[in-house]
Parts: structure tokens; C-alpha cells; sequence
């Protein structure tokens, strides 16, 4: 009798810290299997029941896995972050489309052996976003899900058509088909910028927030990439979880949408900068924009509408900007700084 299980892909990365962790701390808990195409770090290997070093390209894994495992529900967080998708973006696409596409396979595959179909957490951005101007995006406010999707990255491409993509398998999988498939239950997390105490930034186009304090936390310089009035939604690593794994246990027929926007509070990187340096006096920050990260970021929206989430599933963040510094970010990040690091 196959195993049944948690499939969390990209699970060294910033959410998948967090996800495993919570993931395992249920009392009623299914094994975990971990993949990513590195090692899991150390301290996350007590919460697996199985790690695999492997790629999601790789559809001979994929394929065996399909074999040895009974699949409940795939948290997908693997993918190229949108600073390094711009610089190899048809490497980018292969592993944010094509690997989505795999998995969306795998998941149908074993939706059809179970006659039931596998949750499928798929974890997108606020980069499907594309503002065309300033003045439009001063404007526009909250946007929802379905207002300027017009992505100006590859980043925000492939996770847009990925989107498109669980749409698909969950509504419409080879729909000319004499016996109609039974598709996934695919439901999309849309982060705003995801601030982490415990992870180091990983070259997201948001991650101006979190190396400031991080340059601060160790008595470094920051040149910050963004100019200081830049005006983006952030949310802290515990309430990204928070939403993925309330998400997750939300009835399907409560669900309106396959695609939720969450957030919890938007601040520029003037304000951004002023928490900072009230917690670390002596903290060095100035701001030196980079006019291509720039335009990325002023394609965002200064904050999106997530009445759907709150409605539907009951979603609500348990930091505001305040709490998010001083009950989690300042005190994490400083213990961090005090500690060696393994």
C-alpha cells in the first residue's frame, strides 16, 4: 500500500522553512516529503519523513514518485525568484512553467488514481502586476485579482500563465476526452513581498525590506535599490504560512476563486527605512536606485484587495506593520545576529 503524503516542493526556500515546520507541528500530520535541488537545511530534516535532492524538470522522478507515494497535497513553492528570472529568463521559464506544468501532471496523474482530486497549493506573486505609470498606480489603490495583469518580467509572466495553467487543469484537463479527467483542486496563494527573520533574502525584487535590516542587524552599509517613496505591499513569513496552510484546509465549496490576493500592510521605503534606524540608531542606509529594479517595483500596485480571501476563507494577517517589526522581524533578526551561524 502506497504512502500517503505532503509533497512540498522548493522546500529549502523562504516559505518552505516556515510551511514545513507548522506542517509537522499538527498533531494529526501526513509524512512530508521534501524536494529541492539542494540539500534541506539540517535543522528542517527532523520535520521530513523523506528528503529528495532532485529538480522538478526531472519527469523520471516525478514518475517515481507518482509510483511509490499517494500524493494528498502539493505545496509548490519551487521557482526562480523575479531578480534572477530577468537575468537568465529562458532558464526561468523552464523551471517556473515547465516544472509547474510537471507537477500539475503529477497531480492529475494521481487525482486519477484516487478518484479524488489532489490539493494543489501554488504559491504566486504579486509580480503578475504591470501598472503602466506612477500616476496609474497612485490612482488604482487596492487592486483585485483580475485588475492590470500586465507583468513587465519574465518572473511575473510565468507565474501569471501558471495561474492560467491550474485554472486549466482544475476546470478544463483534456476536456475533448470521451471520460472527462478528474482534475486537481488547485488554489493559488498571490504574495505581496514576503518579509523573513529566520531566512537570508534570496534576490526577490521586494527584498529591499528585509536586507535593510539585515545590513543593520550586522552593522553594515545598505545602499537601497528603490527610491525612498517606492510604495509596495509587504507581509511577514508567519502570515504567508498562515495563509497557505488555511487555505489549504478551507472547504472547496466555500471557495469563489482559484486565485486569492492576501496581504497585511504596505509602507514605502522611506517609512521602511525609519522603523530601521529607530531600532538600530547607528544603521548606514541611503538610497541608490537601480532604474531597471526600479520599474519593476513601480509596476506593482501600491496595495491589492484581498476581500475575496477574508470572505471566502476567513483569511486575516496576524501582523500589522507595527507588531510585523517589533514582535517578530527586530527581535528575530537580532537573536540571529548573536548566534553563530550554522
Amino acid at each position: 500500500m502506497r504512502k500517503k503524503i505532503i509533497l512540498v516542493t522548493g522546500a529549502n526556500g523562504e516559505v518552505g522553512h516556515g510551511l514545513i515546520q507548522q506542517l509537522a507541528a499538527r498533531p494529526d500530520h501526513m509524512p512530508i516529503v521534501a524536494l529541492d535541488v539542494k540539500k534541506l537545511d539540517r535543522a528542517l530534516r527532523p520535520y521530513v519523513w523523506r528528503m529528495i535532492v532532485g529538480d522538478i524538470l526531472d519527469t523520471s522522478l516525478l514518475e517515481t514518485l507518482s509510483t511509490e507515494y499517494e500524493i494528498d497535497t502539493v505545496f509548490h513553492l519551487a521557482a526562480l525568484l523575479s531578480t534572477s528570472s530577468e537575468f537568465n529568463p529562458e532558464n526561468a521559464h523552464r523551471v517556473n512553467v515547465q516544472g509547474t506544468v510537471n507537477l500539475l501532471k503529477l497531480a492529475v496523474d494521481q487525482s486519477q488514481m484516487r478518484v479524488k482530486p489532489v490539493k494543489f497549493l501554488y504559491a504566486s506573486s504579486i509580480a503578475v502586476y504591470g501598472l503602466p505609470d506612477l500616476q496609474t498606480k497612485a490612482a488604482a489603490g487596492n487592486v483585485t485579482e483580475d485588475q492590470f495583469l500586465n507583468p513587465i518580467t519574465m518572473y511575473g509572466c510565468n507565474k501569471l500563465y501558471c495561474e492560467h495553467l491550474g485554472r486549466y487543469y482544475a476546470r478544463y484537463y483534456r476536456q475533448l476526452a470521451r471520460a472527462r479527467a478528474v482534475g486537481v483542486d488547485f488554489r493559488c496563494v498571490r504574495f505581496p513581498g514576503l518579509i523573513s527573520g529566520v531566512t537570508m533574502p534570496t534576490g526577490g525584487t521586494s527584498d529591499y525590506a528585509p536586507e535593510m535590516l539585515h545590513a543593520a542587524a550586522q552593522g553594515q552599509p545598505y545602499a537601497c535599490f528603490v527610491r525612498e517613496d517606492t510604495t509596495i505591499p509587504f507581509m511577514v513569513m508567519p502570515d504567508a504560512i498562515k495563509a497557505l496552510l488555511t487555505l489549504a484546509q478551507a472547504p472547496r465549496e466555500k471557495l469563489t476563486r482559484l486565485v486569492y490576493n492576501v496581504t497585511s500592510f504596505s509602507r514605502s521605503a522611506a517609512e521602511l527605512t525609519e522603523v530601521v534606524r529607530a531600532a538600530f540608531p547607528d544603521a548606514q542606509i541611503t538610497f541608490k536606485p537601480s532604474d531597471a529594479r526600479q520599474a519593476i517595483v513601480d509596476s506593482w500596485p501600491m496595495g491589492v484587495d484581498d476581500s475575496a480571501a477574508r470572505q471566502d476563507w476567513g483569511w486575516t494577517p496576524d501582523y500589522d506593520a507595527e507588531r510585523a517589526f517589533r514582535d517578530y522581524l527586530i527581535p528575530t533578526i537580532v537573536q540571529r545576529y548573536r548566534e553563530p551561524v550554522e
